[in-house]
């Protein structure tokens, strides 16, 4: 159904307020929690199979969905992007332009002839073959240091040469990758000032072929070095961590709650000792071998009154938004209030991102369920950011009336921060083409499925709101969004780096990369309450196993 009118709320409210007032115990609340309705879709394809591997190319089959209303389609992803889509009668396709030896996770959605999507069909892992060519690079070489501060080393070198072209650079300390370059510089940043480190290089190909490593150098920063700025300075390992960190928040003592995607435990870290305790286990939540589970974390903006924190998850059924006392240390799971249920799921694009705005009310990123037909449907909670008041309600002076929507035409919103004017911002992964940054307005639409960043047929249409910035998806991948003194940054997953920019009235600087490949894909950044950072990498992305990551925590110094 619907999401309710704004009387049946009233009502739900006014019983909870007498109930709070009788003394009665916190627990999940229905009345609450509004859904939308569900119509039957498609079910999963089945027996997925891969066969006749090439460099570039494989052949995919599968057996047939259902659906009452008919099948339109079948869709062909790998890894949460769309590669191709064939006829509902067609059980077989060839997927082209691979990339040589790489790994895809590739599944299949069934669509029918009214939109409606099914879940994702079982993955199978592809890795496609290496290229006949056996011939590495030639190893870098005139390595040296070409320049230092309190906090970083340049690096720059003769570039190498190859039978077929050389496609970038790897550097390292020791064994460990601390930076990724298509160039011959690089530079290390996040170094602890009057600090030596020694540095060798090695050269890719197309192929994949590795070359020996240069000769070493050693460089040492310079002293000095501070906070109170905006620009990226030390960096700082705060914990470990064996799952995937997805939400995070600080608490007003100063510690920090995240939460964990696929154990879905509530972990409270000491930032000063780097101590872990697990505050609770979110009950209901389902994994989707892909990028569900337990997601989104907010606190309260009343918290030291009332002690609600905020999550959003994925169910077996469904995503969605519910909110819990967080006492002594402990998540209290029979306080559970459902505020939001009925937002699809599906192996991706689940969103996830909460937000409290200066309004006292609640933001929601929500993906488009792997339906770009969701984004533009006002009736869909998906691809869109919602806004709900902290109990759950819709508040009155939403841009639709009843509805939670605040703005749609949106993919896979990952980001979200406010800036001091109270503007929000939004981060959003594209699918092939291109990610986006957007100054949300309220009612906005920004255009998926038509549009992607600035590339599709339909973005010609002036209703659609064209994004501040855009990044070929290689080079981003956008996760979190955080702001410090009107200076944004933002996580990328796929491009592995943090991207720096300031608002200057309604656009951005251009942006900045730092840590371009030196902490891997990266998943959240937040504000730090010394004016810093905290920043999460994500390496165990996509399955749904709790604790088989390598995951950290860090502290960015901004200077």
């Amino acid at each position: 159904m619907a999401p309710r009118t704004r009387r049946s709320l009233a009502v739900a409210g006014a019983l909870l307020a007498g109930a709070l007032a009788a003394g009665l115990a916190l627990t999940t609340v229905p009345a609450l929690a509004s859904t939308q309705g569900v119509a039957a879709v498609p079910t999963p394809p089945k027996n997925l199979k891969a066969a006749n591997i090439t460099e570039t190319t494989v052949d995919l089959s599968w057996s047939a969905s259902t659906s009452s209303v008919g099948l339109a389609a079948y869709d062909i992803y790998h890894d949460g992007q769309l590669t191709k889509s064939v006829d509902g009668k067609t059980l077989k396709a060839t997927v082209t332009g691979l990339t040589q030896n790489t790994s895809y996770g590739f599944y299949i959605n069934a669509r029918d002839t009214k939109g409606g999507v099914s879940q994702a069909s079982n993955t199978v892992q592809v890795t496609t073959k290496k290229s006949s060519d056996n011939t590495p690079p030639s190893a870098p070489t005139g390595l040296k240091v070409s320049g230092v501060t309190a906090n970083s080393i340049s690096l720059a070198w003769t570039r190498s040469t190859d039978n077929v072209g050389v496609t970038g650079y790897t550097v390292l300390e020791g064994s460990s990758q601390v930076g990724l370059a298509t160039t011959n510089s690089f530079t290390v940043q996040g170094l602890a000032p009057n600090s030596s480190h020694t540095y060798t290089v090695t050269a890719r190909d197309a192929a994949g072929n590795v070359s020996k490593a240069s000769a070493a150098v050693t460089g040492k920063t310079s002293g000095g070095g501070g906070g109170s700025g905006t620009t990226p300075g030390q960096v700082t390992k705060v914990a470990d961590d064996k799952d995937v960190p997805w939400g995070l928040a600080t608490l007003p003592d100063g510690s920090i709650l995240f939460t964990e995607r696929d154990t879905h435990n509530l972990v409270r870290l000491d930032p000063k000792t780097g101590a872990k305790t697990t505050a609770g286990t979110v009950p209901g939540v389902s994994g989707t071998n892909g990028e569900g589970g337990l997601l989104g974390l907010e606190i309260s903006p009343t918290f030291t009154s009332d002690n609600w924190i905020y999550v959003y998850f994925t169910t077996s059924s469904d995503n969605r938004i519910a909110r819990f006392k967080y006492t002594d240390g402990k998540l209290d799971t029979g306080s559970q209030q459902v505020l939001l249920k009925g937002i699809l799921r599906n192996q991706f694009h689940n969103g996830g991102r909460l937000r409290f705005g200066p309004d006292g009310k609640l933001y929601a990123g929500v993906g488009d369920g792997e339906n770009g037909n969701n984004a533009q449907d006002l009736n869909s909670l998906n691809g869109k950011i919602l806004r709900l008041n902290p109990d759950g309600s819709v508040p009155s002076d939403n841009p639709f009336p009843g509805k939670y929507v605040w703005s749609y035409g949106h993919r896979n919103v990952e980001g979200l921060a406010f800036d001091s004017l109270g503007r929000l911002w939004e981060a959003e992964l594209g699918n092939s083409v291109m990610d986006e940054l957007n100054l949300v307005q309220k009612g906005g639409d920004y255009g998926w499925p038509s549009c992607e960043g600035t590339s599709g047929s339909g973005c010609g249409n002036a209703k659609f709101i064209k994004p501040v910035q855009t990044w070929p998806v290689a080079n981003a991948s956008p996760s979190g969004l955080a702001i410090v003194h009107d200076v944004l940054f933002m996580a990328a997953l796929r491009g592995q780096r943090l991207y720096r920019m300031e608002i200057t009235g309604n656009t951005t600087t251009k942006p900045v990369a730092y840590f371009n490949g030196t902490y891997g894909r990266l998943r959240t950044v937040e504000p730090a309450p010394d004016g810093g950072l905290w920043l999460t990498n994500s390496s165990g992305d996509k399955d749904s196993t709790g604790n088989n990551s390598k995951d950290s925590i860090f502290h960015v110094q901004l200077n």
